[in-house]
């Protein structure tokens, strides 16, 4: 098997503090040398290793001062009325998102099941990027029923958030019925547009959300940003 990096073995321990609270945003991390004493090691693997955080948007450098965390990991509710843009601005941060593609197409097997569809009936794809701040936290496609969302697709050309897109063509609310929560690695293509290594961790969510008459509207796949962001379950509305 072959041997973890020093380098990489710190830059995780590191990581998981700063996920844990230990090091704070704004905070200063401890100097080359005292982190060279710590894991005894010198100091060409410790700036290895904090070069590394800096890439992936944990810790930002500044000359002659030091090392400082960048962000903290944002908490992500899971429950009924589960809103992007609300979690993130109850962080302090600004949330939006970056449309990656539009698109109708017919749907899959999967897909049909879970929105009680024929397979084939054609379905709305929306997929892009969650931020917060500048910083990338998730990968996420959505599909919806042509069918029962006229106009949605015109709607996100204008709007980006869902909520707000689906009010907009008379879907006033709508509620999660369901989640799935697993693991997985980052691809390349996802590590390039999440800003991580490719193998890296995601949190994968698959989610049903329906009318509040239990009609569904909206099968989403989403990839989060393992060290960006917690998911938390709340209790039901």
């Amino acid at each position: 098997m072959p041997r973890t990096p020093v380098w990489k073995s710190i830059a995780e321990t590191l990581s998981e503090e700063i996920a844990k609270g230990h090091y704070r945003p704004g905070d200063k991390l401890p100097t080359e040398a005292e982190l060279s004493a710590r894991f005894g090691v010198n100091r060409h693997t410790v700036r290895h290793a904090l070069s590394d955080l800096t890439e992936r948007g944990i810790t930002r450098s500044r000359r002659g001062a030091g090392v400082f965390v960048q962000s903290a990991p944002v908490d992500y509710p899971l429950g009924k009325r589960v809103r992007f843009h609300q979690n993130i601005r109850a962080t302090g941060r600004l949330p939006h998102k970056k449309v990656l593609r539009i698109e109708t197409r017919p749907c899959d097997k999967a897909e049909a099941e879970a929105l009680q569809l024929a397979e084939g009936a054609p379905v709305l794809v929306y997929e892009g990027l969650s931020l917060s701040g500048d910083a990338p936290v998730a990968h996420f496609i959505s599909i919806f029923p042509e069918s029962r969302t006229t106009g949605l697709k015109d709607a996100f050309t204008e709007i980006s958030s869902v909520t707000n897109a689906l009010k907009s063509i008379g879907i006033e609310d709508y509620l999660r019925s369901e989640t799935r929560v697993s693991a997985e690695r980052a691809t390349a293509t996802q590590a390039l547009h999440l800003g991580l290594r490719e193998g890296d961790p995601l949190l994968r969510t698959v989610s049903l959300n329906t009318t509040v008459d239990g009609v569904p509207i909206e099968r989403g796949m989403t990839w989060f940003a393992g060290e960006r962001v917690t998911l938390t379950v709340t209790p039901d509305d």
